[in-house]
């Protein structure tokens, strides 16, 4: 699709990968919307690029449901989401909680399926639509600390595939890209350790494919995309 037509709601989009996406699509001619729980970052991505900032928990069910209205409404339509949002509560097995498993899984898993599900309702009544999940290479072969996050991730694959099959007979892309390590903050929110190096991937670079993936003509599109570092320890 032409990027200057998109009406895009990227969530998670004060930090990181989902800021860098939001303020590149941006800057590229989409309308975008973003939603975070953090008012004065939402405050802060006002004043830094066009955008619609709204206050929002992917976690809560009746949040999502009034943050898709209200993006439909406020963008004069919606045919896009970039489906961000996510956090880790790294510790080794032995240290895991089943209030940490479901902390992660409910925004990483439900809060996404919430968000897409809302999306999808409207996409499937326009007949035309995109859904693109932000995962990552650790929901393919795990890490170490990493049983909530990565499982959440595999989880996030899974549904990803289900929902490709579901709605594409409805001309609505469903799409995956999965970076491998990103030097934002989240690692050190999440107690992983993490080197910044200007070799690493930052959020700017999964910006970059996730707005390549959007581009792509609506005849087609790519499944997953998978962005590794050249040479991190470089």
């Amino acid at each position: 699709m032409n990027i200057e037509d998109a009406k895009v709601l990227v969530t998670g989009g004060t930090n990181g990968i989902g800021w860098a996406t939001a303020k590149l699509l941006s800057e590229r001619g989409a309308r975008v919307a973003i939603c975070g729980r953090n008012e004065e970052r939402l405050r802060e991505a006002e004043n830094e690029f066009d955008c619609l900032a709204v206050k929002s928990d992917v976690a809560n069910e009746s949040d999502v449901v009034k943050l898709v209205a209200s993006v439909i409404e406020n963008l004069n339509g919606y045919n896009v989401l970039v489906n961000n949002a996510g956090f880790a509560k790294g510790a080794p097995l032995v240290n895991m909680t089943a209030d940490m498993m479901e902390d992660v899984f409910r925004t990483n898993v439900v809060g996404a399926m919430l968000v897409a599900r809302e999306s999808a309702k409207h996409f499937l009544e326009q007949k035309y639509g995109t859904i693109l999940n932000v995962g990552s290479t650790a929901g393919d072969k795990g890490m170490p600390m990493g049983t909530a996050y990565a499982s959440s991730k595999a989880a996030l694959k899974s549904m990803t595939e289900t929902w490709r099959d579901e709605l594409r007979t409805s001309n609505i892309r469903v799409m995956l890209v999965k970076p491998s390590e990103v030097v934002t903050n989240f690692a050190k929110t999440a107690g992983f350790p993490q080197e910044d190096k200007p070799t690493k991937l930052h959020g700017i670079d999964i910006a970059h494919a996730i707005v390549h993936a959007i581009e792509q003509p609506d005849v087609a599109f790519i499944p997953e995309i998978p962005v590794w570092a050249t040479n991190p320890n470089g």
